[in-house]
């Protein structure tokens, strides 16, 4: 069956969940090249995250060659602009067209979840390197996580507000699933502590304008406040944040490490020096595999510094690698899902692992402190949360 210009596009959004289900996957498998279709938003308000990621996804092929288990790995790179029907589209297209045998990427949570039905019918392993609700392994068995979620970075961010003597907390979050599970695992485990949220404050996702929300916690005073904004949206927050005087107020500023982006936080002044936020990676890590990694995406990309989403990215090349070798070459999908679950490596960002009952990533949870050092603002890393997995997921197996 062929398909007109015209028409082509609107039979593709329309194709039935039976029709991939039908589809077959095997003529791919039989050949030489195992393809992965990275669905990125490469343009639009999270165009860093698509940057980042294909640029860590290149780096990782260019350290490491293009073969795994026998096979030639091919990347195709596509541009969803953030829009979870596009993110949709594509991945039909991917798979039906292109014949991937694994999907990747996905830089919101509802661009993940757009595309679960998908990987699910078709039977193709989704790599999700960026959105962080922690609920998203959950929508589709073929669904594998190497970023992190967001109560994973949340609780540590609560017991180091009790630690530092913090009573009052109000919370600032974007309004979309990481935000929420930001502020409510934030909220459960500080209150658990014995403190007091006074606000749970959320902002539009899309044209986000922080100044009347900060200007509340300006008239209210609390001691700290807690913010969760998606990645590139940090500058922002700080510079509204000092324009209202926050920064002279006593108002201690802290949050997850989407705040103080590694991508963006030699830029945000030495205003930010001494903000403290908890992460599962930075680029200061101590170790020799992030220098390697740091060194090598600095070399690749000059003028920029990788950041988590980086780290995510190149991770989840490693993990198709990694299942592919343990596969010998084989791309069947469900080989391919089961090849990955608990499978443990030493990352840039330190050791990690893939939960075998949850599919989500285990890793270590770093408290880190903004500082200047040789000139420059980083994330240095003061202690650990050791082999950290997603609480929301692990109270859900207690019961």
């Amino acid at each position: 069956m062929t398909f007109s210009k015209t028409t082509r596009r609107g039979a593709l959004t329309g194709i039935s969940v039976a029709a991939l289900a039908l589809i077959t996957p095997f003529a791919a498998h039989a050949e030489d090249v195992v393809k992965v279709g990275l669905i990125l938003p490469m343009t639009g308000p999270s165009a860093s995250t698509g940057r980042q990621i294909s640029q860590a996804v290149a780096l990782y092929q260019a350290m490491n060659g293009t073969k795994a288990g026998g096979k030639t790995v091919e990347v195709i790179v596509k541009d969803d602009t953030g829009v979870a029907d596009v993110t949709k589209r594509l991945a039909q297209e991917l798979i039906v067209n292109d014949k991937v045998s694994v999907l990747a990427g996905f830089g919101l949570t509802p661009l993940a979840l757009a595309t679960a039905p998908i990987s699910t019918q078709a039977k193709v392993p989704q790599v999700v390197m960026a959105a962080a609700t922690a609920t998203i392994t959950e929508a589709s068995p073929y669904i594998v996580r190497t970023s992190f979620t967001l109560p994973q970075a949340t609780v540590p961010a609560a017991d180091l507000a009790t630690k530092n003597g913090w009573k009052k907390v109000i919370t600032l979050v974007s309004d979309y699933g990481p935000g929420i599970d930001a502020e409510k695992a934030f909220g459960a485990q500080f209150t658990a502590n014995g403190g007091t949220v006074s606000a749970a404050l959320r902002v539009p996702l899309k044209n986000p304008d922080f100044a009347p929300f900060l200007q509340r916690v300006a008239d209210e005073k609390p001691d700290a406040l807690f913010v969760f904004v998606p990645s590139g949206f940090g500058a922002l927050v700080i510079k509204q944040f000092v324009e209202r005087g926050l920064d002279k107020s006593g108002v201690k500023l802290f949050g997850t490490g989407d705040l103080p982006d590694d991508d963006q936080l030699d830029g945000m002044g030495d205003v930010v020096i001494g903000l403290i936020s908890t992460h599962h990676y930075s680029a200061a890590h101590p170790s020799p595999e992030n220098k390697a990694f740091v060194d090598a995406y600095v070399k690749a990309n000059p003028g920029q510094r990788p950041n988590f989403m980086a780290v995510g990215g190149y991770d989840g090349f490693a993990l198709i690698y990694k299942a592919l070798e343990k596969t010998k070459g084989d791309a069947d999908g469900t080989k391919l899902v089961e090849a990955m679950k608990g499978l443990a490596w030493v990352s840039p960002r330190g050791p990690m692992s893939i939960d075998p009952e949850t599919r989500d990533v285990i890793q270590n949870i770093y408290v880190r402190k903004v500082e200047k050092v040789d000139g420059h603002l980083w994330n240095v890393e003061t202690e650990a949360f050791e082999k950290v997995k997603d609480p929301v997921k692990a109270a859900k197996m207690k019961k």
